[in-house]
């Protein structure tokens, strides 16, 4: 199939595209909701720029899959995926022993039939950083959580954003110090991002320096940092809390909007 167009809203096929796309997802090892694996599905189909879709942390490979089908279906080039695949780590999800999860993503890739559709590289993001030169369509991060290792990708791969290009970072509204910190002090109080939200745990937001400081994107996106904000203090105590901490977290975290995302309108948003 030929890539969409990037001056259009979806392709005519998307619902389909996205079906499929969950179908693949939802048979894979991970941790990834429908609501975001469909809105991943609709970041690699409607984003409108041209450049790589990479995916910092791919574990067993859920969200690869994901994004290779989309990737597949409209010709959009194979996904870049970076991970060590390694464990033990701080933040990553146990590997019941292992020490890698590589045999475990590959099997995935094998069994959704999108082997060909990705490019991985075994390594650290920074090792790939070092001599990347493309410009990204996509970044989706979900590396090290920390919030040394989140910036640190952020800081190594925004950069080559495309413009209108988008950035999605995982697990903001999960209780991890790195991502949620990172988006609110980076992206949403950054004037080089325009349209910026929240579906399910991800937090994304369209690179736009030529406009980002546009009263219409900096209002919406300082009242989005006011209420994801209050979850800082939270995030940094880590994943254990209790009692009325736990509760306060939970209240805050509900008042973030972050429910389904309608295509159609979010299509129309970034390409405004």
């Amino acid at each position: 199939m030929s890539a969409p167009s990037q001056t259009s809203g979806l392709p005519q096929d998307f619902a389909p595209a996205s079906d499929e796309a969950w179908q693949r997802v939802s048979a894979a090892p991970g941790f990834l909701s429908e609501r975001e694996a469909r809105f991943l599905a609709l970041v690699a189909a409607a984003a409108p720029a041209r450049g790589a879709i990479l995916e910092i942390g791919s574990f067993k490979g859920k969200s690869t899959v994901g994004l290779a089908s989309i990737a597949a279906r409209y010709s959009l080039g194979r996904v870049i995926a970076v991970d060590p695949f390694t464990a033990p780590s701080s933040t990553d999800p146990s590997l019941g022993g292992s020490a890698s999860s590589y045999d475990d993503f590959c099997r995935t890739l094998a069994q959704a039939g999108l082997t060909d559709h990705v490019e991985v590289h075994r390594h650290f993001s920074r090792d790939l950083a070092s001599g990347w030169n493309r410009p990204i369509r996509v970044l989706w991060v979900d590396g090290d959580h920390t919030y040394r290792g989140a910036k640190e990708d952020l800081d190594l791969f925004a950069p080559h954003l495309a413009d209108g290009g988008i950035v999605a970072m995982h697990d903001v509204l999960h209780n991890f110090e790195g991502p949620i910190r990172v988006f609110v002090e980076e992206v949403l109080q950054s004037d080089r991002y325009g349209p910026a939200g929240f579906c399910g745990s991800i937090g994304w937001a369209q690179y736009r320096p030529r406009d980002g400081a546009a009263p219409r994107f900096r209002e919406l996106r300082a009242a989005q940092a006011r209420r994801a904000a209050r979850l800082l203090p939270f995030s940094t105590r880590g994943r254990g809390l209790r009692g009325l901490a736990k509760l306060r977290y939970q209240i805050y975290r509900a008042a973030v909007p972050h429910g389904d995302v309608d295509p159609h309108a979010w299509a129309d948003l970034i390409r405004r």
